[in-house]
């Protein structure tokens, strides 16, 4: 024990540090939910409050109805507007429907946000199209993927390697910019009502506890952040909190304002460190 405290590395050391002051920030905010959501709904327009923890999913208007070429084509443009404008404190959000739904009027402030999410992506095609903002200049980019690979049925092996191979992307054609690595999100298990729901079934939540330690460890090898984001939505028995959930895999109002909160104490901690 003593020989292991002694040779414990300082970044260790300061990763659990941070992601504990981290925990118990956002645990503090789950805490006092009712108020906070409370405090949204009376400052937000009554189209984004009411039943924000029942409504389904966010309005995509048509583009709910996008194949995913189209998809690519619509992120691409988009991409390419933000890289010819060039605003400052670009932040990206890349990742699948989780991150695509992310409610604008929550994400932190003092930034300019480009979401690069789309509906059902896995690891594989994220891999294929990091290319659509090569030219952007991002400060911070968020990655969150893996869940549909689970749902799909890919083995972890290459979940992971997938991972590596988007990090090291990201890292040589944005060397300035601050990679961050975004820990799965379980499921609600036998409370989930979402339409695959036997599928999720099938995905045991500490399986996804298990990949999320090994992104942990490969995000230090490979130089990038992580940010765990899996205690802040798990119950006692390791399940997605039904409270920040529409259905069992899918986010909420509630659920993406802890996200939202995570990431604005996460920047403003970054931001102290440098």
């Amino acid at each position: 024990m003593s020989t292991s405290a002694k040779t414990s590395p300082t970044w260790a050391i300061l990763s659990l540090i941070t992601n504990g002051i981290l925990l118990l920030a956002v645990i503090l905010l789950i805490w006092r939910q009712q108020g906070v959501t409370a405090f949204f709904a009376n400052i937000l327009p009554n189209h984004v409050n009411a039943n924000a923890s029942s409504q389904p999913t966010p309005e995509l208007g048509n583009r709910h109805k996008l194949n995913y070429q189209q998809w690519v084509d619509i992120l691409k443009q988009e991409a390419k507007v933000v890289a010819e404008k060039r605003p400052t404190h670009l932040t990206i959000l890349v990742g699948d429907s989780l991150s695509l739904w992310f409610p604008p009027e929550l994400l932190p402030e003092n930034r300019n946000w480009l979401n690069q999410g789309i509906s059902g992506e896995n690891s594989t095609g994220l891999l294929k199209r990091l290319e659509l903002f090569d030219r952007t200049q991002p400060e911070t980019i968020f990655v969150m993927i893996g869940i549909n690979d689970l749902i799909q049925g890919y083995d972890d092996e290459i979940i992971l390697n997938n991972h590596r191979q988007i990090m090291r992307y990201l890292r040589k054609v944005h060397p300035q910019t601050q990679i961050v690595i975004q820990s799965i999100l379980p499921h609600a298990g036998e409370e989930a009502t979402w339409e695959g729901r036997k599928k999720l079934l099938n995905i045991p939540n500490n399986r996804i506890l298990k990949l999320n330690q090994q992104l942990k460890t490969m995000a230090t090898k490979e130089g990038v952040k992580y940010l765990n984001l899996h205690p802040l939505f798990v119950n006692n028995q390791g399940n997605l909190r039904p409270k920040f959930s529409t259905d069992g895999l899918h986010l909420n109002f509630q659920g993406y304002l802890v996200w939202s909160s995570a990431l604005q104490l996460y920047s403003q901690m970054e931001l102290e460190d440098q």
